[in-house]
């Protein structure tokens, strides 16, 4: 039930009353009253938001996605422009203030592709709510529920849930908190929304060089990415660039029987197996050489890497694996470093539809996180001559009966580099600042990440713009994320308002 009484007084105090002295507009308190009083409308919105789908590669979602963002913020009384390279749209919205400093905040609205079929729901793309069951499974509830007591454990699910039009709803119901209660604010707004993250955006660094004027801003806040494994209030100081590849081994032009042809015709199976087995050694250090050349912690740095809670072995037992690979000494360490993952392997057919043959091709999906210190198309590069040390004839595109008839180790290898990797000081402004704001909303300072092990496109505002970024982890850590049945805690939706409530209200200057 809201507290009118508390609540006027807030106003009448905001309206009337300078900022507290340490630069603070609203206390603990009474931003946990606003959010709790706008939080069933928040959980409604945010249901209607996530049943626009939202692929990145379909260009009527981003329109859909796009006319939604622009009404959205044209309601708040933002100007907005859309931002068009080469076809593909960014909204950009702009409050101007009259304050000397302006924050960009950054805003992920698209998501990854669904299965359905492998979703405990009719459709990924109508959010249903959910409570724990009791026995590690989950009971439907009618939405009517969040109109009486909200239960901190409930869960939406459905695609991009928490990934990432959660917390960029967290972000807006904040925005409308202030626009209706009449907050000054301490700072211009501008925010940047993004409907091509999940496939590297490539137009953005492009957007951003022709529109640099336009995106100008003193500190850059992202609000995408799920919390430390904790699910303590986070932020994250950097992320991992990314860069990804395909190797695709050949056998035979066609699949032929396997009891017709076994003992001849060799199966690209095992090449591509002894491929990707000779990436890493039994530590799963990745062996190419020079691959972690350049990267070294200090032991100050490890101090502070340090300082994340985290229970190894308790990680171990919830991952259900023996023992972790030894690139670092913890969790947190093993993240200041690149890594090389097989993402995706394709060969015929598995399950109900296995068949006896000898497959075509073989297929390997590669991708690489990237750190500041590496640089993705020598790391590419260091593992296309691998595969050429092992003998191989790389083609492009399909091999020809020439290429068949004279080179018996035969593969096609692309890759590209998508954006590169950040890292922002702890001891920064914008650092200090959302430090300074977690502290208001929860009453302690949040957990501080040196770097995500999650990428995100933030380096061409770094690199164009020059702004430090950091980003406010909000969506629980067991959210599933890119895989079926994507689920945002609702404790963390109140939280993620709280917090947003409080950057919007705490001066950064």
């Amino acid at each position: 039930m809201r507290n009118l009484a508390l609540i006027l007084l807030t106003i009448i105090y905001t309206l009337f009353s300078p900022m507290k002295s340490n630069g603070q507009l609203l206390s603990q308190q009474e931003i946990a009253i606003l959010t709790n009083t706008q939080l069933p409308s928040a959980i409604r919105e945010l249901k209607s938001f996530m049943e626009l789908p939202n692929l990145s590669r379909n260009m009527e979602h981003i329109r859909q996605n796009m006319n939604w963002c622009l009404k959205t913020f044209d309601d708040l009384g933002f100007k907005t422009q859309v931002l068009t390279t080469d076809g593909v749209p960014f909204v950009l919205a702009e409050q101007s203030y009259g304050k000397e400093k302006t924050v960009l905040f950054y805003l992920q609205i698209d998501g990854q592709p669904v299965d359905p079929a492998e979703w405990d729901q009719e459709d990924p793309f109508k959010p249903v709510l959910k409570k724990p069951d009791g026995e590690g499974g989950w009971t439907s509830l009618p939405w009517s529920a969040i109109d009486g007591a909200i239960d901190p454990e409930w869960r939406i699910f459905g695609r991009s849930a928490s990934d990432s039009k959660g917390p960029a709803m967290s972000f807006i119901t904040a925005l409308k908190i202030m626009t209706r209660e009449g907050m000054p604010h301490d700072f211009n707004i501008k925010v940047i929304m993004d409907f091509q993250e999940e496939i590297s955006s490539p137009k953005l660094p492009l957007t951003v060089q022709n529109h640099k004027e336009a995106f100008q801003a003193d500190m850059l806040v992202v609000m995408d990415g799920a919390r430390h494994i904790s699910n303590l209030p986070t932020l994250a100081f950097g992320a991992r660039g990314i860069a990804t590849a395909t190797l695709r081994v050949f056998g035979a032009n066609n699949a032929l029987h396997s009891g017709q042809y076994g003992n001849f015709a060799p199966n690209p199976v095992f090449k591509l197996s002894k491929l990707i087995a000779g990436l890493k050694d039994d530590d799963g250090r990745v062996t190419l050489p020079g691959f972690y050349e350049g990267i070294t912690l200090s032991a100050e740095e490890k101090a502070i890497l340090a300082q994340v809670p985290e229970d190894m072995v308790q990680i171990q037992q919830d991952f259900g694996i023996a023992s972790p690979e030894k690139v670092g000494t913890t969790l947190q360490e093993a993240l200041q470093y690149p890594t090389l993952n097989i993402r995706g392997l394709k060969a015929a057919w598995v399950g109900t539809d296995v068949r006896t043959i000898i497959p075509d091709e073989a297929i390997a999906e590669i991708d690489m996180r990237l750190v500041p210190e590496s640089d993705g198309k020598r790391l590419m590069e260091l593992l296309r001559q691998y595969i050429l040390d092992q003998g191989y004839h790389l083609v492009e595109g399909e091999p020809t009966p020439e290429d068949r008839a004279s080179y018996p180790k035969l593969a096609a290898f692309t890759y590209k580099v998508g954006y590169s990797a950040y890292r922002t000081e702890f001891d920064s402004p914008i650092g200090k600042w959302l430090v300074k704001a977690h502290e208001v909303a929860f009453g302690s300072a949040p957990v501080r990440m040196r770097t995500t092990g999650g990428s995100q496109p933030i380096s061409p505002f770094i690199s164009t713009l020059g702004v430090p970024a950091v980003s406010v982890r909000i969506p629980n850590p067991d959210n599933n994320i890119h895989g079926p049945n994507e689920n945002f805690r609702l404790q963390n939706f109140r939280e993620g308002i709280q917090i947003a409530l409080s950057i919007l209200t705490t001066s950064p200057f």
